[in-house]
């Protein structure tokens, strides 16, 4: 694993709407679907970013809420984002595009080559499901109860190696699987139930700090104010 290449200018082009014109489908560009406000696309584009590939991978942003049909019908039928168009072929899942981008292009690898770090860090990546599926619903609950120990599992997974404040000692897609959905979870349940996620986690606190430090991350980061309310409308209606 490398450190942060060059900062490469991020241009977010706009959202696509259902009247946009479909780009063309394997012209020889290789071309990531996202939302700027979906988590689990911005793992993919923080991993496409970290790698230096803003002019290899283009962005294709859409809006999720009135999206072109063409995007079901021809690129991507099961109509979620992450996709990305590569080679002939449309892939999906936000993990596997992170093993996926890593493996394919070049750039900084995101994965460690040590044994022990690879495996606890496929240990970290099988449990986002976990994860996700417990903190989730505490919303329409107790977050400090009911969510309280999945941030405590982070909190001890990030004491595991001593040579970096990441899950892995220094930066890997496990950090990037993680971080995108712990951004929105932080300020959400901080302005909605007055719930410091990083109160009595020193770890989780540093690890925050450290990637909001990377710019391949801090370019996708989706606006504070937009989360809280978008998670109101969607968690809590």
């Amino acid at each position: 694993m490398a450190t942060t290449l060059n900062v490469v200018p991020e241009v977010r082009p706009p959202s696509l709407e259902a009247d946009a014109e479909q780009p063309p489908l394997f012209d020889g560009t290789t071309r990531l679907y996202i939302a700027y406000y979906c988590p689990f696309a911005q793992r993919a584009w923080i991993t496409r970013n970290y790698k230096g590939l803003q002019d290899q991978i283009k962005l294709v942003p859409l809006n999720l809420q009135n999206r072109p049909a063409w995007y079901k019908e021809k690129v991507y039928p099961s109509n979620k984002v992450p996709a990305l168009e590569h080679n002939g072929k449309v892939t999906g899942e936000s993990l596997d595009l992170i093993k996926y981008i890593d493996s394919n292009f070049e750039g900084p690898s995101l994965f460690p080559d040590d044994p022990v770090k690879k495996q606890f860090g496929e240990e970290l990546l099988a449990y986002t499901d976990t994860f996700l599926g417990a903190v989730y619903p505490s919303f329409k609950g107790d977050p400090v109860k009911e969510a309280g120990p999945q941030f405590d599992y982070l909190e001890t997974a990030l004491q595991k190696f001593d040579d970096g404040p990441f899950f892995l000692g220094q930066f890997s897609g496990v950090d990037i699987a993680y971080i995108t959905f712990i951004e929105r979870f932080h300020v959400f349940l901080a302005k909605v139930f007055n719930y410091d996620i990083t109160e009595g986690r020193p770890n989780l606190a540093a690890w925050i700090e450290e990637l909001n430090k990377i710019d391949a991350y801090k370019q996708t980061k989706y606006d504070p104010k937009a989360i809280v309310e978008l998670y109101k409308t969607r968690f809590m209606a």
